[in-house]
C-alpha cells in the first residue's frame, strides 16, 4: 500500500482514526504513524491522545508507551484512562532517569502503542541509543506505533534550521523515517495561534513566555518552520518518477563541512526521488595506515550520517580526487553533484588547480552544486 501523506487541517479525529483502523486490521505489518509539526505546541501529542482514545473506543488495544505532557493542562486531560506502561528508572551519574520500558510494551504486546518524542536521546545504558530505534523495535515485534516530532529534528533540515532560528537542534532523526512512515500527518496551526497559545501559558511556563517569544517563536522563524513541515509533508505526497532517472552524488570527504554536505545531498536526493551516493577518494596519502587518526574517525562519523540518511557509500581509488569523482559520475550517469568548498587558499587553488575545476571540465551533463564553507544565521 502507498504512503498517506496528510494535513491535520483535512481531517477530523474520527476520519483519521477510521483511516488508520482500516490499515490496521490489513494486519500485514505492523503501521507507523508519525505526527509532524513546526514547532513546540501546535498539538502533536494532543492529536496523537485523541487518535489513541478513538482507537481504543473502536475496539483496539491501545497503551501509552511514552508521553510528556509539560504539565499542559488540554494535554494532561487527554491521558484519561487510557494504559500507560510504566517508564523504566535508568541510573546515570548518580541520577535515577526515567526512560520508555521497551521490554514492557513487548512483553505487554498491544496492538497500538502510542510514543511521544521521536528524537528523543535515550540516557546511557538503555536499550538504543535513540528512541526512533526502540520504535523499530515495536515495529519490529508486531506493535503498531504513533509518534510525533517536530519538523526542526529531522536530520536533513538540520543546517537549514540553524540558519533560520540561530539554534543548532542536537537530536535528530534520519529523514528515512517519513518514508518507513504509512502515514505521516502534519499538526498545523497559524503562527498568530502558536504565539496566542505561547502567551496564554499554554506551551511555557510564565516566566519563560517573553523570552520565547523573542526568539524561536519570533513570527519569522515560525512561519519559515511552518513552510518546512508543509513542505515536507507535500515532497512526501509528490509524485517522484522522471523519464531519465535521477542519480545524485556527493563528494565526501573526513573535513568539517562534510556533514553538511551530505545533508544537502540527502534533502536534494529526497526531493527528486533519486538514489544517491555518498563517494569518498581514498588516495595514497589517505590509505590505511598513512591517514591521520582524527581525520579517520571523522570519516567514519561522515560514512555513517551518509548510511543513516539513505546513501549507499562508495570508496573509490585513485591518484586524484578528482579522477575517482570523475569516473564514477560517468560510470553511474550522476545527474546532479555536490561538491563542499575547498579550504585550500586562492594562490594555492590557481597554482595546482582544483577537484571541482577538473570535474566540471570533463562531466558537462551534470548539475553541480558547492556547499560554502560558513553558515550565515
Amino acid at each position: 500500500m502507498a504512503n498517506q501523506k496528510v494535513s491535520l487541517r483535512d481531517e477530523t479525529p474520527g476520519s483519521r482514526s477510521d483511516a488508520l483502523l482500516a490499515r490496521l486490521k490489513e494486519r500485514d505489518r505492523a503501521r507507523l504513524r508519525i505526527y509532524i509539526g513546526a514547532a513546540p505546541g501546535v498539538g502533536k501529542t494532543y492529536s496523537m491522545l485523541t487518535d489513541g482514545h478513538a482507537l481504543r473506543v473502536r475496539g483496539l488495544d491501545v497503551v501509552v508507551g511514552f508521553v510528556e505532557t509539560y504539565s499542559r493542562a488540554d494535554t494532561d486531560a487527554q491521558l484519561k484512562d487510557l494504559e500507560v506502561v510504566p517508564r523504566r528508572n535508568v541510573e546515570y551519574r548518580g541520577v535515577t532517569m526515567e526512560e520508555m520500558d521497551v521490554d514492557a510494551i513487548i512483553a505487554r504486546k498491544p496492538q497500538v502503542a502510542i510514543v511521544d518524542e521521536l528524537a528523543h536521546t535515550n540516557v546511557p545504558g538503555s536499550r538504543h541509543g535513540k528512541r526512533y530505534e526502540d520504535v523499530a523495535d515495536l515495529l519490529d515485534a508486531g506493535i503498531h506505533v504513533m509518534t510525533a516530532v517536530n519538523i526542526q529534528h529531522l536530520e536533513t533540515l538540520n543546517d537549514a534550521v540553524a540558519r533560520v532560528t540561530g539554534v543548532r537542534v542536537r537530536e535528530t532523526v534520519p529523514d528515512t523515517l517519513l518514508d518507513r512512515a504509512d502515514e505521516v500527518i502534519n499538526v498545523d496551526v497559524t503562527v498568530e495561534e502558536l504565539r496566542n497559545r505561547l502567551r496564554q501559558g499554554k506551551i511555557y511556563r510564565p516566566e519563560k513566555v517573553e523570552q520565547a517569544l523573542g526568539n524561536f517563536f519570533r513570527k519569522g522563524n515560525l512561519n519559515t518552520l511552518r513552510e518546512l513541515a508543509l513542505r515536507a509533508v507535500a515532497d512526501e505526497v509528490g509524485e517522484k518518477a522522471a523519464l531519465i532517472p535521477e542519480r545524485v552524488m556527493v563528494c565526501m570527504s573526513s573535513n568539517a563541512i562534510a556533514p553538511r554536505v551530505i545533508r544537502t545531498g540527502a534533502r536534494i536526493a529526497g526531493r527528486l526521488g533519486a538514489r544517491w551516493y555518498a563517494v569518498y577518494v581514498e588516495t595514497p596519502q589517505e590509505q590505511p595506515g598513512r591517514i591521520k587518526p582524527d581525520d579517520s574517525d571523522a570519516l567514519q562519523q561522515n560514512i555513517k550520517l551518509a548510511e543513516n540518511l539513505g546513501a549507499t557509500v562508495v570508496k573509490v581509488h585513485a591518484m586524484r580526487p578528482a579522477d575517482g569523482l570523475i569516473a564514477f559520475a560517468q560510470r553511474e550517469g550522476i545527474t546532479h553533484v555536490i561538491f563542499g568548498q575547498s579550504a585550500r587558499s586562492r594562490w594555492d587553488l590557481l597554482w595546482k588547480g582544483s577537484t571541482i575545476d577538473r570535474f566540471l571540465t570533463t562531466v558537462r551533463d551534470a548539475a553541480v552544486q558547492v556547499v560554502p564553507l560558513e553558515e550565515h544565521a
